[in-house]
């Protein structure tokens, strides 16, 4: 079992009312160094004119001393085009301060997992990028020694600085030639968590003059010569498909080019991988080709489209049915099962059976979706805002039959992600139009394109049953049914996995034509608030603290005799302790109502405590405050975007979040429609991080899902009501106090 000697240091949030992206994973990055001895190196620098030397598939060093360190993976916001760069710095040992970060491109041949999702960017590239930078650093070393005549072991490196015993200086430039020519060395030395000069320090978004100067970054900025626009009329309803249609007023229109139809190719993507099915629509489609985006959008508008409407069109009603039927019903996949559920539950003195709703969920990232794709008889150009660029590029390959090496894919910027980017259902749309039209063209969604073609987060329901026998937990049985799907393996290992001896997880889904996928840390986005506030009243019935009971659970819990449990109790009970003690837990003044959560999710562990005051006979959240060990914090500030823009989406979408379906349609189609969090509404999240010397963990999610769970149990302390159904605000009965309980 880990063991950590941790001490709490704290960062202040500000108030804000977006979250980073979730969902974040190895980034690559791009490094410009001063590092001949005072030298300064000014940027913008021209590349182009640089003569560089390959040290890896990472760095390369010029003569004048520049370091670039290629970016091989997506930026969605979650700040791994900083925090990444950070690594490979400290270990190379250059000065941040001249470090310049370049986007790379799809690269499968020397880049493993070109992914942002799952916050594993971190997680996955620590070892390596530490290896990266050192491994550059010690054959620059090993050159400078060469031209000295002495041990490289006797020599220093400080900010791309070789110093030899005598107190010669060479800079990495000066001696780049020589150690490129180096066999690359198999074994070299690491610098300990007390060495470090850049980890650990606040470094802001490399990207931020060109975002707040709104230089071209994103898909949306990218242009090419000769590129078109594209519109894109898809079935109105989940399941239709394309029967007819009129293009002749659009064809009328200023600026429309062109009007075509797709489906074809993506019919026979779907039948060689039916994987795709599940994100991708198998009807035609009419596409406008126009000059600007929004005479493609004009043009769209005037088509006359007929869909048929023999299938089945979806309500919320419908799937509200489906998943009590197989609530109530016995085919279930059971996850895991320890112990004898239901003979602990016949001989337990008290059961507590609770169910759990959640409604579908868009992502609304800031950017729609977008792509740009031009396709000759060589080459299938490809450039855009995508999560899984590997997987796209492959898709892309299958779907036109070209050749793996003939597809080049570009990542952008992106303006959000939280899941949706993974899938890049544009990606093959554009695909598609641009293998037809044999035109750089660029595929642009709507805000009511965005919200109707959705990949959402998927309806859900969780039951939740306790039995208590002799004072003591003695049976946990949790079932979920889920629109399509929700669990897989690892959640049914998370607490309170292993901590009670008879535990069963089971799973149902329903099977919907509606497009569901990932969402902002999948899985547990719901089902944190479900089982933090399942504990809560299992605590008022069982009459204990409700810290405590959590803290005694874990100490239960021998996740060395389990290789399955993925959690520390440990550090799990660190986290829980420093929230009680920083939040003031339990000591609040008599008009602040508190709620307790712990959770653990994508490898970090959180403690979050809401407070909350009643305004105007109405509980309003106040402060958030946010415990969180991640192992060790690269960007302090990097972590605390992810951390608040965590808590208050979590708190957002607990309130707020409503989406669902009549007659196969979304019922929201913009923000007309779908209510998000409001700036006077975003509490305060107070953050304090667990300092360690444990490898980091990823922040793009972990803070999310016990946000709503927090602000649930404050809600019960305030109102003496329960809430079983998210969004709250759409029971206003349930967030008027009860007379009685209100104080102050």
């Amino acid at each position: 079992m880990e063991t950590n000697n941790t001490m709490a240091f704290s960062r202040r949030a500000f108030m804000r009312t977006t979250g980073l992206a979730g969902g974040g994973m190895l980034i690559g990055f791009n490094l410009f160094q001063a590092c001949k001895p005072q030298v300064k190196l000014e940027p913008p620098v021209d590349l182009s004119t640089l003569d560089y030397k390959d040290f890896n598939a990472f760095i390369k060093i010029a003569e004048n001393g520049v370091v670039t360190i290629f970016s091989p993976n997506p930026e969605i916001g979650q700040g791994v085009k900083t925090s990444m760069p950070m690594i490979i710095a400290e270990e190379l040992d250059v000065a941040w301060k001249n470090v310049h970060v370049v986007q790379g491109k799809l690269d499968t041949e020397n880049f493993d997992r070109q992914v942002a999702g799952g916050s594993q960017s971190l997680r996955h590239g620590w070892d390596a990028l530490r290896q990266t930078g050192a491994t550059a650093k010690q054959m620059l070393v090993n050159a400078a020694a060469a031209r000295w005549g002495v041990e490289a072991s006797e020599c220093t490196v400080s900010e791309g600085v070789i110093t030899s015993p005598t107190g010669e200086t060479l800079g990495y430039g000066d001696v780049v030639t020589e150690a490129a020519q180096l066999e690359v060395p198999e074994k070299v030395t690491l610098k300990k968590p007390s060495e470090y000069k850049i980890i650990g320090k606040d470094a802001q978004n490399v990207d931020i003059d060109e975002i707040i100067t709104g230089k071209p970054l994103f898909g949306l900025d990218y242009k090419a010569d000769g590129m078109v626009y594209a519109a894109v009329v898809r079935p109105p309803a989940f399941g239709q498909q394309l029967t007819t249609f009129d293009a002749t007023k659009a064809k009328g229109m200023p600026g429309v080019l062109d009007v075509v139809t797709i489906g074809e190719k993506a019919r026979k993507l779907i039948e060689a991988q039916p994987n795709i099915a599940g994100i991708l629509s198998d009807s035609d489609k009419v596409v406008v080709i126009a000059e600007t985006t929004w005479q493609a959008f004009k043009a769209k508008e005037a088509i006359e489209a007929e869909w048929e409407d023999d299938v089945r069109m979806e309500s919320t009603e419908d799937h509200d049915a489906e998943l009590n039927a197989l609530l109530d019903g016995k085919e279930f996949n059971t996850m895991r099962e320890d112990g004898n559920v239901d003979k602990a539950f016949a001989e337990a003195d008290q059961v507590l059976e609770r169910t759990y709703e959640a409604p579908f969920l868009p992502h609304n990232c800031m950017e729609p979706m977008n792509f740009y794709a031009h396709i000759t008889d060589d080459k299938v150009h490809l450039v855009g805002p995508i999560q899984t660029p590997a997987w796209k590029a492959g898709a892309v390959s299958a779907m036109l039959d070209r050749k793996p090496e003939e597809i080049e894919l570009e990542m952008t910027r992106q303006g959000g992600g939280f899941g949706r980017r993974l899938y890049g259902d544009f990606v093959l749309e554009a695909a598609e139009i641009a293998d037809k039209i044999r035109k750089p063209v660029k595929v642009v969604y709507t805000r009511e394109d965005d919200m109707n073609d959705g990949i959402y987060r998927m309806a859900l329901k969780y039951r939740i049953k306790a039995g208590i026998k002799d004072g003591s937990v003695t049976a946990y049985h949790l079932k979920e049914a889920a629109v399509n799907s929700n669990m897989y393996g690892l959640i049914p290992n998370f607490f309170p996995a292993g901590a009670i001896e008879n535990y069963k997880v089971d799973a149902a889904a329903y099977k919907s034509n509606i497009t569901t996928g990932a969402w902002r840390a999948p899985y547990t986005n719901f089902l944190a608030y479900a089982e933090q506030s399942f504990f809560d009243e299992l605590a008022e019935l069982m009459e204990v603290d409700k810290v405590q009971m959590r803290i005694d659970l874990l100490k239960k819990v021998d996740a060395d005799a389990d290789e399955r449990i993925q959690y520390s109790p440990e550090r799990m009970i660190k986290v829980i302790e420093t929230a009680v003690e920083k939040s003031g837990w339990g000591n609040a003044p008599s008009n602040v109502y508190q709620g307790f959560v712990n959770y653990y999710c994508h490898n970090t562990h959180v403690a979050e405590v809401a407070d909350v005051k009643i305004e105007d006979g109405l509980p309003v959240v106040k402060k958030v405050t946010c415990v969180v060990d991640c192992g060790i914090v690269v960007n302090p500030l990097g972590a605390l975007n992810q951390i608040e823009g965590g808590v208050l989406d979590g708190v957002g979408h607990s309130m707020y979040g409503d989406f669902g379906f009549e007659n196969g349609k979304p019922t929201a189609t913009n923000y007309d429609r779908y209510r998000l969090i409001r700036m006077k509404e975003a509490p305060v999240v107070e953050t304090y991080f667990i300092e360690n010397e444990i490898a980091p963990t990823g922040l793009g999610e972990p803070t999310l899902p016990p946000a709503g769970g927090a602000i649930a149990n404050a809600f019960k302390a305030a109102t003496g009501n329960r809430l079983y159904q998210q969004p709250f605000s759409k029971f206003p009965e349930l967030l008027k106090p009860k007379e009685k309980e209100i104080i102050g």
